[in-house]
């Protein structure tokens, strides 16, 4: 019977041993707990340079549309003033024209970052043209947006121009003001 029990003894460290060795191997196979965590953080940095890249690509877009923006504000307030040129009247075209206007100028705003202006505020801008007849008034809207693109090309997509938002302003005022003119 002790021959027995020291077989079963024998076999049992055997088999221990030979579980030990096996596990050892897979390990070693897996690799060391501090290599297994070096995927995820290359994963985490090429996710995190990808949503860098992503940013970034996104504010090149964003300044690029505030410029064509821009530039549509400035043939819009070309045609207006050459339309009353013309005519020297405001026509319902014109009119839809000034509501259009008003929209690409105000969206350009908010992209800057600039708010809702108030009355005091808007005419107590410096530089802000004065005018006394709708010839006048129409002048000073073309020059005014001509100085708001002038603005937003020294702009870049890092800065913030509170030059290009107080003349966003104005060209607002200005625009409200022909906009509701009969």
């Amino acid at each position: 019977m002790a021959c027995n029990s020291f077989k079963l003894l024998i076999f049992t460290a055997v088999f221990f041993t030979a579980c030990i060795s096996c596990s050892a191997q897979a390990d070693a196979s897996m690799g060391s707990p501090s290599d297994r965590r070096k995927p995820n953080e290359y994963e985490t940095k090429s996710l995190k340079d990808m949503l860098t890249k992503q940013r970034l690509i996104k504010e090149k877009k964003d300044h690029a549309d505030l410029l064509k923006r821009g530039e549509e504000a400035l043939v819009l307030s070309d045609q207006l003033e050459n339309a009353f040129g013309q005519t020297n009247s405001i026509s319902d075209q014109d009119r839809r024209k000034l509501t259009e206007l008003e929209k690409i100028v105000t969206k350009i705003r908010n992209e800057l970052g600039g708010d809702e202006f108030d009355d005091e505020e808007a005419s107590n801008t410096p530089g802000e043209a004065k005018f006394f007849t709708l010839k006048d008034a129409f002048m000073s809207l073309q020059a005014t947006t001509e100085k708001l693109v002038g603005e937003l090309k020294k702009t870049t997509r890092f800065s913030i121009s509170v030059v290009a938002i107080q003349t966003s302003n104005t060209v607002l005022k200005l625009v409200r003001l022909l906009r509701l003119r009969r």
